[in-house]
């Protein structure tokens, strides 16, 4: 483990998710020094931080709060600064997009050699200000659950992957939803200063660090947001069939198209192929089942269209990340 001091830079702009910027600050500059207090220990700050805009001037957040930053984005560069982290867009992601070309350009021109460090991280939709400038092509990202179209179709050289609260795809870490900075800095603090101290951390600010999956607080109209209309309305048939037995061929005999050609257009339009959209709606229909009625976990696989319990247990499982039971526990009435 380093026991040197590690510097983190935040970049801040018009329109970022303020929590996502004064919370991550706050997870870096207690860690080692939260828990140290509460036992009557000496604290050993770990990390400081530097808050940085393109034109080291104020910016608004989308709450209307104006922070104050440290400097400008020439103080950020990678050989200055342990880790360079982008916040969450909150404003529209087009306009602020077209708002930070400084920063866009800075972030193209960064030297991400693969150190075995992560030298750069993103949460939420802050992933679209890495791939605008290129630095995700080819690798593996996440981003907010329900941007994950938008995100696919803007940026088709990522892998994405939005079911994921978190991708490490070195030297760039990448968070989900919009407080997955909690998981993202406890993550980090792990990689930088050792697993005790991030274990104390979590423990200090009471967050669990055992999320995995986004998945349970996503929605299959994120799926939707395409022109194909030969898929919109294989879809809408679906919402009504999927408990029934449903086969490829017979799915591409309602579309008209051939069954390679489903495949292609039903991918390209919602990320999916047929069969694992079948799935998911089966999978969404249970969860809702599962947080608004108390059938049996046996009774809700028969009506979405399983038979072994188990089987759909586990395929449940591999969806979002709980079991049938853990997932009522967490979200049922």
């Amino acid at each position: 483990m380093n026991q040197t001091m590690q510097t983190v830079s935040i970049i801040g702009f018009n329109g970022a998710l303020a929590s996502a910027i004064t919370g991550i600050i706050d997870l870096f500059r207690l860690a080692g020094v939260t828990w140290a207090r509460i036992h009557g220990q000496q604290p050993e700050p770990r990390f400081t931080t530097r808050l940085l805009t393109a034109d080291g001037q104020p910016f608004r957040c989308i709450n209307g709060i104006t922070l104050m930053p440290d400097g400008a984005l020439e103080d950020a560069s990678l050989e200055r600064s342990s880790l360079v982290m982008i916040p969450t867009i909150g404003a529209p992601i087009g306009q602020v997009l077209a708002d930070n070309q400084a920063l866009i350009g800075w972030l193209s021109r960064s030297d991400l050699q693969n150190d075995g460090s992560v030298r750069l991280a993103s949460n939420c939709t802050g992933a679209f200000l890495l791939a605008e400038a290129g630095l995700l092509d080819g690798r593996q990202a996440t981003t907010h659950w329900g941007f994950s179209q938008q995100f696919r179709q803007r940026y088709p050289g990522v892998n994405l992957q939005p079911e994921k609260l978190m991708t490490v795809d070195e030297p760039i870490a990448c968070a989900g939803g919009g407080m997955a900075w909690w998981d993202l800095g406890v993550y980090l603090v792990e990689r930088y200063a050792g697993t005790q101290t991030a274990r104390e951390l979590a423990k200090s600010f009471v967050i669990d660090a055992g999320r995995t999956s986004q998945a349970p607080y996503s929605a299959m109209q994120s799926r939707r947001y395409h022109s194909d209309q030969a898929v919109l309305q294989l879809q809408e048939w679906l919402d009504q069939h999927y408990p029934e037995p449903i086969s490829l061929h017979s799915l591409a005999a309602l579309s008209g198209l051939t069954e390679r050609s489903l495949i292609r257009r039903f991918k390209a339009a919602t990320g999916d192929t047929p069969t694992s959209y079948l799935q998911i709606l089966r999978i969404e229909a249970a969860r809702q089942e599962l947080e608004k009625s108390r059938a049996s976990i046996e009774t809700i696989t028969q009506r979405v269209g399983y038979d072994d319990v188990s089987s759909f247990s586990r395929l449940f499982r591999k969806h979002t990340g709980l079991a049938p039971g853990a997932y009522r526990s967490r979200f049922g009435v």
